[in-house]
């Protein structure tokens, strides 16, 4: 019997392909998941489905099997928009800080969080390990709790858990149904309004689950690694989806400028319709940045590589396909 692994976050993007991996090595593997968790993908690995939660502290230290080696915590709330910032606050810092009190609980030697680039707030230019986080005075509720999570996981190396933080940049590849893929029907079908004047730095999905496997033995404990390192443009990204969906591809980006503006106006009508706008002033703020991000730690002690956005594209693109999503 392989080494146990509980994934919280089992049921997303991350999540399906760590564990599609995890159990390709041969771990043992145990998927937290709410009870409301749409459980179409997951039920097609071999994984113990395990109903709980990371905000429901009760039932997670009963939900980690006993022997279990390393948890992933790859769970986390995205939330762009200002209305869901209490529940983000939630579900990232105080589900983080109840991971790792049931961990220590149950005796689990290492954690590895899957934290974001965004835990370093509003940084431009060469971004390594070393870069100051200006993520925790943050204004952007994503990055300040994002930020504030890996701290706290941090802080328990005291305490005698190993932890080791990743900081995936913009992610692409298979079982992607809610971030980079939404792209390629709106581009299909001539319904982006815009692209916006964004620098990325992407990283292939297969590539950031592998590094998060290698962690568990090779990781810096009380240490973070970057994944990310092919830097594009909203711009790129929205060329190539175009070539492979057959539709026309736009000539240039929508000024930041004029999308901040469109992004207050929204969030006025926002707060007397109640509903989400399609572009919030935390979404608008992150525009126009430019920064590089080299990896070198991650593909010196992980084994971490860089893939071609065209790859991740086209992978990603297969997969839709092969789904019947596009």
């Amino acid at each position: 019997m392989g080494r146990r692994a509980f994934v919280t976050g089992g049921t997303g993007f991350v999540g399906l392909n760590l564990i599609q991996a995890l159990l390709a090595d041969g771990w043992q593997v145990s998927a937290l998941h709410r009870a409301s968790s749409d459980l179409t993908f997951l039920k097609r690995f071999a994984a113990d489905r395990v109903v709980g939660s990371i905000t429901d502290p009760g039932t997670l230290a009963t939900a980690i099997p006993q022997g279990t080696d390393t948890i992933f915590h790859v769970a986390g709330n995205t939330n762009m928009w200002r209305a869901r910032n209490p529940e983000q606050t939630h579900d990232n810092v105080d589900g983080t800080r109840n991971v790792v009190e049931a961990a220590i609980v149950r005796g689990v030697r290492r954690l590895i969080v899957t934290s974001s680039i965004s835990a370093y707030g509003p940084v431009s230019g060469v971004i390594t390990e070393t870069t100051p986080s200006l993520g925790g005075e943050s204004w952007v509720n994503y990055e300040r709790t994002k930020y504030q999570a890996q701290e706290i996981a941090r802080a328990a190396t005291a305490r005698g858990l190993e932890v080791v933080i990743m900081q995936p940049g913009a992610i692409m590849g298979a079982y992607d149904v809610g971030t980079w893929s939404r792209l390629f029907p709106l581009i299909r079908d001539g319904k982006l309004p815009g692209v916006p004047p964004a620098n990325l730095s992407f990283a292939h999905v297969r590539e950031v689950v592998r590094a998060h496997i290698t962690a568990a033995d090779k990781g810096e404990n009380g240490g973070q690694y970057l994944l990310a390192g092919t830097e594009a443009t909203m711009l790129d990204l929205v060329r190539q989806i175009s070539a492979l969906v057959g539709a026309k591809s736009p000539s240039r980006a929508t000024p930041a400028w004029l999308l901040k503006i469109v992004a207050k106006v929204a969030d006025q009508i926002s707060s007397y319709t109640g509903k989400e706008p399609v572009i919030t002033p935390e979404m608008a703020a992150g525009l126009g940045g430019n920064m590089t991000i080299p990896c070198t730690k991650a593909k010196t002690e992980l084994g971490y590589k860089t893939v071609p956005l065209n790859e991740m594209v086209q992978d990603c693109y297969d997969w839709l396909r092969a789904e019947g999503r596009v």
